[in-house]
């Protein structure tokens, strides 16, 4: 039996009157390519999310069709690299008026100790996202980056040193296609608003360096949120972010954190 002689539920008409505003896959792993700064392209693994628009008359969305499209781009080699040429792709082929993807994955940076210069990648969560409504596009790049923070109260009262603590930073962007925003440059931005980095291999000289540089240079989790929002502010580039700070505090038995978004 062929698949036109098979029953299209999908499409079956649907009469509770609910339009369905993202339905789709979820969790899908795939190999992404991603474009490297001064460097060849990094293949990494990521979990896809694809979704579209569901008018109320239909009763569903057709699955597979979503996992066709991201095969076809797989097998060109243009996965991560062509979102908005698949968003397209998406919303011809499940007759869709918008459609969604998201790429979340593990992103590599070889970094230098800062005293020694030993060298080990560091691994930062990032994201793409693309939505297209008809022909109105918008892309945002999501990253997550690991800083220290020292606490400036702590240090104040403290007659001995100050307690420190590892905090996430989470930013998203979106900017025009017609720009470019390296997950590198990004990335270095955030860093440089903590009391320190953080490195995968610090030797002794390293980790005195690290430790003197923090207990110079105390941020509150706003401290951190400020700084990062004028970084963001000060790029043309950039039409959207949200920040996002979030202090795994030492001393207390809860988080700091702080959050702020804006379309310039």
């Amino acid at each position: 039996m062929t698949n036109a002689q098979l029953k299209d539920v999908q499409k079956q008409n649907d009469k509770r009157g609910i339009d369905i505003q993202k339905v789709g896959v979820n969790g899908v792993e795939v190999p992404l390519t991603i474009e490297r700064k001064n460097a060849d392209s990094q293949i990494v693994s990521a979990k896809a999310r694809l979704s579209v628009t569901l008018p109320h008359h239909y009763r569903g969305t057709h699955m597979s069709r979503f996992i066709e499209v991201l095969s076809d781009y797989s097998s060109k080699n243009l996965l991560g690299i062509d979102i908005k040429g698949m968003l397209y792709d998406i919303q011809k082929k499940l007759e869709s008026q918008c459609s969604h993807v998201k790429f979340e994955f593990k992103y590599f940076i070889s970094k230098k100790a800062p005293v020694s210069g030993m060298e080990f990648p560091v691994g930062y969560d990032c994201s793409f996202q693309g939505d297209l409504n008809g022909d109105d596009y918008k892309f945002i790049l999501g990253v997550k980056v690991p800083i220290t923070t020292l606490c400036p109260c702590s240090k104040e009262i403290s007659k001995y040193s100050a307690h420190n603590q590892r905090t996430m930073v989470k930013v998203k962007v979106s900017y025009n296609e017609n720009d470019m925003i390296w997950i590198e440059d990004l990335v270095e931005a955030i860093e440089s608003c903590g009391s320190s980095q953080i490195y995968s291999i610090l030797k002794r000289n390293d980790e005195k360096f690290v430790t003197e540089k923090a207990y110079e240079n105390p941020k509150f989790v706003e401290d951190v949120l400020r700084d990062v929002i004028c970084l963001l502010k000060n790029n043309k580039k950039i039409t959207f972010y949200e920040v996002e700070v979030e202090a795994q505090e030492s001393i207390h038995n809860h988080n700091a954190w702080a959050w702020q978004s804006e379309t310039k």
